[in-house]
This record gives structure tokens, C-alpha cells and sequence, in this order.
């Protein structure tokens, strides 16, 4: 059961600011100094964008405020070109909080003491929760959370933590629910969007030259997204087989990929449009190969282009931006278009956690697909094939989408103001 955008809405205390939201502007209060802990992760389009939307929200909002970041080990340095081309002031720093409180590298040790709060980024749980233990134990000063899904398989026993926040942002309202039936504390627990709606990374270059090179022409093609049930790591980072979950990966994948296909078919026969199968996460490119561009029609697989490499997050947007609408498997690369106006669909299932009901959260609640639900399967083709067709309907509900992420964006923006200006 989810609770609807009226109902979350009457019960969050920044719903005041929704009536008559001004454009985007700065706060004008006195600069402050955050600590940004994030960036969990590479393989995944979805997990770097959590981050620079993030850093965008803080550039937009408080212009005058320094902003650091505290990223995970594996943060690369193309990664971190990516991220410095679009903030190139960023400092980043690296690192761990020993037993004895102290840093495990002078620039975290300088950056921890500098700071004056803390910021947990989006995530799928309180990712850096033993980061942030310490970073209160030892340093004892504030911080909040922005954007996480509370309660899935991946979250621990974070309650007492989340409520010594200063505000828990829930990217959806099953987490935003949970923690308030669990009895956690902090004084402000709202719905806030994920930061990977507010990703604004480009690269223009990449895109129109992939683009060109496959003949896709700016609106006149789909993304579409494969997904297994369980990310295959042990292929990403050679980790030994999770024998359990790749035999739900086999049982389930034509299961989830035949709803696929054949939106594709219908979209190849019925429109004028092409598709572009593509990975948001580096095992993808594989499983669009296998279980669907190899399963075609040979009819519809010549207007279907499949992206046989990785891609990073700026290629990725690019190329989002100049398509007609994304549907798929995956849900960050349908954030990440709706927060640039295009229409996105999602399809989910059990093994993921709850953050695709954020859909229904935003507005999108008949563009959420449970593909565990025959019901839904039914019905997602012809979703599929009016996006495809009603450009202009499509289009004006992805941007009745946008404008509401964008004000809960700035109401929380606002409570973040509020907090540093207490400090």
C-alpha cells in the first residue's frame, strides 16, 4: 500500500512551501561548509548520478556555501574527471574514521574537522551508516540524509542513527511509512527526491556521435533498459558466483524480458520510431544481447540498436535527453529523464527494493509496472505504445512530474537552510 502525494503532502511540514513555489533561486544566508558522503559505487549510470544531482541542488540553493566530498574507495579517476568538468572546484576526499577517531589520510582528517554538517547522499539505505557513526561519536557534529529508501535488504539496524539526524529525506513513501511506524525520531522526516533527478551532467560530443554513427535522429527513438532480478557482480567484479541468485536470474529472465520484446515489436511495427537497447549498469549490455535483441523478429531487429559498451552518466543524459521516452527495467535512467522533462516507464519486481514506488509518489503511478503481477504485464505494452505514439500527452505528464520533484527539491533545500542557519 502506498500512500498518495495529498496524503504525504498534508503530513510534511515543508508542505506550506508547495502552494507557490518561486523559480529555483539562492538562498542569500551566510555561506556554510558540508561534507557530502557519497558516490557509493561505478558500475551503475544510476549510482554515480546520486551524487553530482546532489552537488547541483547545493550549487543552485547555496551558491556561497563550500561543498566537499567524502567519496567510497572505488571512485575512479574517469569518474572523477566526469564530475570535475561540471564542478571544478570540487574537492574530493577518500578515507575511513579509525577506532581511535582519527582519519586514515590527512585530507579526510582536514576535510572532517573543516566541515560544520555533514550530508548523506541518496542511496538504496543509510549506505554509510558505520561513516557516519563515527563521524558523530568522534567529531559530534550534525548531520541530515537526503534521498534514501529505508528498510530494504540492504539496510541494517539504522534506526537509532536516523534519528540523531538533523532530517531524513525518503526517496519514497513505503521507506518514509516504515520509519515512522518504527518510532525513529529525527524531527523532520519527509519525502524527498532522489538527488539523481537533479543530475544535470553532459556530454553532447559522445551522444550526437554514438547517435550519428547508429542513424538515430533526436525524437525519433526509444531507450529501452534490460534488467536480471539480482545484479550479476560476480561478473562485474569477479566476486565468486551467488549460485541462488543467478538461478532466479535464469528462472525470471525470459519471464521479464518477453514484455520487453514485445513492446519493441510494437513500437518497430506500429510507429515510425527506432529503439536503442542500453545499459544503465555494466552487466546490461550482455543481458539486452541475450535476452532481447537476440530473441527479435528479424523485421524488428533492423530498426533496433543495441549499445554493446558502458557508458557514464553524461553520454548517458545526453542521449536520454534527445530520445522520445525510456521504458525498461531499471529505475535511476527514468529519473534521470524525468528530471530533464522526457517520459520515462518502469518496470520492477520483488528483488528490488522500494524505491519505484517514488513514481506513484511523483504522479507516475500509472507509468509503475510490477512485473509480478500478470495484471500489470497485460498492460504494459499499450503503455508502452502510447507513449510512443502521444508525444505531446507524454510529454506534458513528464513535465507534471518534473515540476513536482523540482518543488520538493526546493522545499528541502529550504530545510537544509534552515538547519545551517541554526548551527
Amino acid at each position: 500500500m502506498t500512500i498518495t502525494r495529498r496524503d504525504f503532502l498534508s503530513h510534511t511540514a515543508s508542505a506550506a512551501f508547495l502552494g507557490a513555489v518561486a523559480p529555483a533561486r539562492a538562498f542569500t544566508k551566510k555561506p556554510h561548509r558540508i561534507l557530502l558522503r557519497s558516490s557509493w559505487q561505478i558500475v551503475n549510470i544510476g549510482d554515480i548520478a546520486h551524487t553530482p544531482g546532489v552537488l547541483a541542488l547545493l550549487e543552485r540553493y547555496f551558491p556561497e556555501t563550500e561543498v566537499r566530498l567524502w567519496a567510497s574507495q572505488d571512485l575512479s579517476e574517469e569518474v572523477m574527471a566526469m564530475e570535475h568538468r561540471r564542478f571544478p572546484k570540487l574537492r574530493i576526499v577518500k578515507g575511513i574514521i579509525g577506532a581511535n577517531g582519527k582519519a586514515s589520510n590527512p585530507d579526510l582528517q582536514e576535510s572532517l574537522e573543516w566541515c560544520e554538517f555533514l550530508l548523506h547522499g541518496s542511496g538504496a539505505s543509510l549506505v554509510a551508516a558505520r561513516d557516519v557513526a563515527a563521524f558523530i561519536q568522534h567529531f559530534k557534529k550534525p548531520f541530515g540524509v537526503y534521498g534514501i529508501t529505508h528498510g530494504s535488504f540492504l539496510s541494517g539496524n539504522d534506526n537509532d542513527l536516523l534519528s540523531q539526524a538533523k532530517f531524513v529525506f525518503f526517496r519514497d513513501s513505503v521507506s518514509l511509512r516504515l520509519a515512522q511506524s518504527q518510532g525513529i525520531k529525527s524531527p523532520i522526516m519527509e519525502f524527498g527526491p532522489d538527488g539523481a533527478f537533479a543530475c544535470d551532467l553532459r556530454d553532447d560530443e559522445k551522444a550526437l556521435s554514438f547517435l550519428r554513427a547508429n542513424n538515430l535522429e533526436a525524437g525519433k527513438f526509444l531507450c529501452c533498459i534490460p534488467r536480471l532480478r539480482y545484479t550479476p557482480y560476480w561478473k562485474i567484479r569477479n566476486q565468486p558466483i551467488n549460485t541462488e541468485r543467478a538461478a532466479r536470474n535464469e528462472a525470471m529472465a525470459e519471464h521479464d524480458h518477453a514484455p520487453l520484446r514485445a513492446a519493441i515489436t510494437a513500437v518497430v511495427r506500429e510507429t515510425k520510431l527506432k529503439v536503442l537497447l542500453c545499459p544503465e549498469d555494466r552487466s546490461q549490455m550482455e543481458v539486452g544481447k541475450q535476452w532481447v535483441l537476440d530473441k527479435l523478429p528479424a523485421d524488428v531487429c533492423e530498426r533496433v540498436v543495441w549499445r554493446e559498451k558502458f557508458w557514464l552518466t553524461d553520454e548517458a543524459i545526453s542521449t536520454y535527453r534527445r530520445s522520445a521516452g525510456l521504458f525498461g527495467l531499471e529505475m535511476h535512467s527514468p529519473i534521470m529523464c524525468i528530471g530533464n522533462g522526457i517520459p520515462a516507464i518502469v518496470g520492477r519486481f520483488q528483488e528490488q527494493t522500494s524505491k519505484g514506488f517514488m513514481w506513484r509518489d511523483i504522479g507516475l503511478g500509472d507509468w509503475l509496472f510490477d512485473f509480478d503481477q500478470q495484471a500489470d504485464i497485460d498492460r504494459y505494452v499499450p503503455a508502452v505504445l502510447a507513449m510512443a505514439k502521444n508525444f505531446g500527452a507524454a510529454n506534458a505528464k513528464a513535465a507534471t512530474a518534473r515540476k513536482f520533484v523540482e518543488q520538493r527539491q526546493r522545499a528541502t533545500m529550504q530545510v537544509l537552510e534552515s538547519t545551517l542557519s541554526k548551527l
